[in-house]
């Protein structure tokens, strides 16, 4: 394939500074107009000839992952493979991709010479923000000659697809290995005795247990004091459900929320499937957008992911009693129900308030949103002109407001879970480890 040659900005440049030069000879000496037009060739000839001395493209590749997850960096590495190359000039290369990988939509990058050989390259790093499917549409590769004055150019396209995960980040960190290894959270590692519903087994009383462990009809016979210990139920049903709609779709920290609640979720769901108990997921807006079957293995954890990746962001309110009504009607037991929602005001909040209120009259309800930290910021603004001092008024009006539906749907027996997107998955572990000790949830 023939390579088209280009001229370089510093050629550009040359030629714009040589008009005025060739305008002062015309004026100046009228004869000898034919130098302007023969210093214009002879710039077109050394253009050509640095172009062609710039080398020959024997071979190109763009190399990336097909998989990544949200939030976390991307690689791409372009190499070019020239020969037949004078000294000097640069190679660039810029690539067209998915808006989903980097917002933009384009990346530049200048290629390097790999030392004992002819290849040269160049990294970017991507920072994918949002899930789906995204591809690496285009790539330009650009050499200049010598000179710099020529260039030569091609341009190719890709047919490579990356999907994007949710961020496992979580999931994969020390911190939480080191929290499932933690005897105190023994559910996980081994069996909780002491605490639970399920009758394990009996022990001698030992100062600082709880008296109302004490088997008096074992103690009786045996004329010593014996404790019961108990196991948490396992085997018990967990419903993530997730609010796909506007408010969820809005940014927090470059990430949308409903990014953010699906990592905490899929930690929190890892961690159910380590304790013994099934796991569903659930996803809706204007209607029920996705429902998973109970897993109860952590081998099938990859499906839960993938269920997760399918999660679709949208534009439109979510319709709460169509959704909650739907998912009251595939659980037959009580379940314990984790949603994740946002709202902007106490007016939409009401019809979300009512269709909690009716699924928490059987089965056990968790509501988790993020805090907002720019309504915090407003908030703690210096009012120190007119403009920042409404702001503050109309942030502060806010969140009293977004306090007193919290409030409401704690009244209503919901445990609320409201805190920074970076804390919550930690946060709903915890509350999951509370209600499986305490046996709330059979």
């Amino acid at each position: 394939m023939k390579l088209p040659l280009v001229p370089t900005a510093r050629a550009a440049w040359i030629a714009a500074l040589a008009a005025p030069v060739a305008l002062l000879i015309a004026a100046a000496a009228p004869a000898a107009w034919v130098v302007a037009p023969a210093a214009g060739v002879a710039l077109l000839v050394v253009i050509v000839l640095d172009a062609l001395v710039a080398g020959r493209l024997d071979g190109w590749r763009v190399i990336a992952p097909h998989d990544c997850e949200v939030g976390e960096p991307l690689h791409v590495q372009v190499l070019a493979d020239l020969s037949a190359r004078a000294g000097g000039g640069a190679v660039d290369a810029a690539l067209e991709f998915d808006s989903r990988l980097e917002d933009g939509g384009r990346a530049f990058v200048a290629l390097h010479p790999d030392q004992g050989n002819d290849t040269w390259q160049g990294d970017i790093t991507l920072t994918p923000n949002r899930r789906g499917t995204a591809t690496l549409d285009r790539v330009w590769l650009r050499w200049t000659g010598p000179l710099g004055l020529g260039a030569r150019q091609m341009q190719h396209d890709l047919d490579h697809a990356i999907r994007i995960w949710p961020d496992l980040s979580p999931v994969r960190s020390p911190a939480l290995q080191h929290f499932l290894r933690d005897a105190q959270f023994g559910l996980i590692a081994r069996r909780i005795r002491g605490e639970g519903t399920q009758f394990e087994a009996l022990s001698e009383y030992e100062p600082g247990m709880d008296r109302r462990r004490i088997d008096w009809k074992a103690s009786a016979r045996h004329t010593r004091l014996y404790a019961r210990e108990n196991e948490s139920e396992r085997n018990n049903q967990i419903v993530f459900a997730f609010d796909c709609g506007q408010a969820m779709c809005e940014p927090v920290d470059g990430l949308p929320r409903i990014d953010r609640a699906v990592s905490a979720a899929l930690t929190a769901a890892y961690v159910a499937l380590k304790g013994g108990d099934r796991v569903s997921l659930f996803g809706f807006a204007a209607r029920p957008q996705i429902a998973t079957p109970f897993y109860g293995e952590t081998r099938q954890f990859h499906r839960l992911q993938a269920a997760a990746a399918a999660l679709d962001y949208h534009s439109e309110e979510p319709n709460f009693t169509l959704a909650l009504a739907t998912l009251s009607s595939r659980l037959q037991r009580r379940s314990m129900v984790v949603v994740f929602s946002d709202f902007t005001d106490p007016t939409g909040a009401e019809i979300m308030i009512e269709s909690l209120g009716r699924l928490v009259e059987h089965h056990l309800v968790l509501f988790v949103t993020i805090a907002d930290s720019e309504l915090s910021d407003l908030e703690d603004a210096a009012p120190d002109t007119l403009d920042n001092l409404a702001m503050a008024v109309t942030a502060d009006t806010l969140s009293r407001q977004r306090a007193l539906v919290l409030q409401r749907l704690r009244q209503m027996g919901i445990d609320v879970i409201e805190a920074p997107w970076d804390r919550i998955g930690y946060r709903l572990i915890d509350a999951y480890l509370a209600v499986k000790r305490s046996g709330a949830i059979g």
